[in-house]
């Protein structure tokens, strides 16, 4: 009904909407005027200090400074206020859990890490995740009620129709039908979980080189291999969640896997996952393979031989190249997307010369040409694609109270 509280032109709608501009220009931009807010949203000097002065009533936004070195008096300098709320992220990997608290700025305050012994832990998945969450908050001086909501990444996907975690068989101790229930018990704060991937096309799209683009690919390689789908500027998660879980594909050059999710491994993990680096590197005749993990050999083969780019070390980025595209010529010819992004350790190690090569086969595997691209966010993005959901969701809920008032 025309004139009703709360709908679309009303003065308190447009309220409403200009708090908003104003305090996402300020999460932007960092400090700004009273003058400088009114240019950039538009407002009257007069609707600019009204609006000011509801935020900072709110406590939503604080008076940080003056506009120093500049002709005639100084002016307020006006930032959101950190402290008006906080989120959390947590990144599980079968040896360990990654948490981190960011005030409602994006600047993190606290940071855990909680070593998990894998297959041999006896710890339950809640006390896990509880304990790497205190530990996390407690760095940042806060407590567990301080947190407004909890975004857990981990590889595999829960099934939104049961509730159970699947593509995930090598996490022990995540897999009971109870977890989530569990965990919402266990926690004060609204909780999200997410695929890992997925997280780290978040960072990309918030943060790196998928910013501005609303149709891309995430190619994953790390512990294991795969993909997120960002379509619409959404992420597409399929009907149980598994979407993206491409090293299960079946490819060319690899045996074909059955019972794949007994296995948790399939063709393209086979051909183009870590473990295949050094079975290259062998095949090729380099005797100079590190100690470590898969993904650690991987990661210190790959980026040796981009900073070489010569002889032997050419010829296994080569291969390699021809064994990521081989994959990704599928995922590229069903969905067409406008760019992929190549991230986690395998993959960035290699830059631009990895990039090229995967670049050049794809174009004669494929038939469209999407632009490819090395991730910009390198260090820790499943966590930090973890915080940016988290603090997306505080946001909204934060500032949208002012809608209410």
């Amino acid at each position: 009904m025309a004139g009703t509280a709360g709908t679309p032109g009303t003065p308190r709608v447009l309220r409403a909407m200009n708090d908003r501009a104003a305090l996402d220009l300020l999460l932007e931009h960092g400090p700004l005027s009273r003058t400088r807010i009114g240019k950039l949203t538009g407002l009257s000097k007069p609707t600019a200090s009204q609006l000011l002065a509801r935020l900072e009533a709110a406590g939503l936004v604080q008076v940080t400074g003056t506009t120093e070195g500049r002709p005639g008096p100084n002016a307020q300098l006006y930032a959101v206020d950190p402290a008006a709320a906080y989120a959390a992220g947590l990144d599980v990997t079968p040896g360990r859990i990654r948490a981190a608290v960011a005030d409602i700025t994006g600047r993190t305050v606290g940071e855990f890490e909680l070593p998990t012994p894998g297959r041999r832990s006896t710890q339950p998945a809640v006390r896990q995740v509880t304990d790497a969450l205190d530990g996390a908050v407690k760095t940042a001086g806060l407590t567990r009620a301080d947190v407004h909501r909890l975004v857990i990444g981990t590889p595999g996907a829960f099934d939104p129709g049961t509730g159970r975690l699947r593509y995930a068989s090598h996490l022990p101790g995540w897999h009971s039908p109870t977890l989530l229930d569990d965990l919402a018990a266990a926690l004060p704060m609204p909780v999200e979980y997410e695929n890992d991937v997925n997280l780290a096309a978040v960072a990309e799209q918030r943060l790196g080189v998928a910013r501005g683009h609303d149709d891309f690919v995430l190619l994953w390689s790390q512990d294991g291999l795969g993909a997120a789908l960002v379509l619409g500027g959404r992420l597409h998660r399929g009907w149980t969640g598994g979407a993206g879980e491409v090293g299960f594909l079946p490819v060319p050059g690899t045996p074909l896997v059955r019972h794949v999710t007994k296995a948790n491994s399939g063709g393209y993990q086979e051909l183009a996952g870590s473990q295949a680096v050094p079975e290259i590197a062998r095949e090729i005749g380099l005797t100079a393979i590190p100690s470590g993990s898969y993904t650690e050999v991987a990661a210190a083969l790959v980026g040796q031989a981009a900073a070489e780019d010569s002889g032997l070390g050419r010829l296994l980025l080569e291969t390699y190249a021809t064994r990521l595209a081989t994959g990704l010529a599928s995922l590229v010819s069903v969905l067409d997307p406008e760019l992929v992004v190549l991230s986690g350790s395998a993959l960035s190690s290699g830059g631009e010369v990895l990039r090229g090569l995967v670049q050049a086969e794809l174009e004669e595997l494929a038939p469209s040409r999407p632009r490819l691209v090395v991730g910009d966010v390198t260090e820790h993005p499943v966590l930090r694609g973890a915080l940016e959901s988290a603090l997306a969701a505080t946001r909204d809920e934060v500032f949208d109270t002012l809608s209410l008032r």
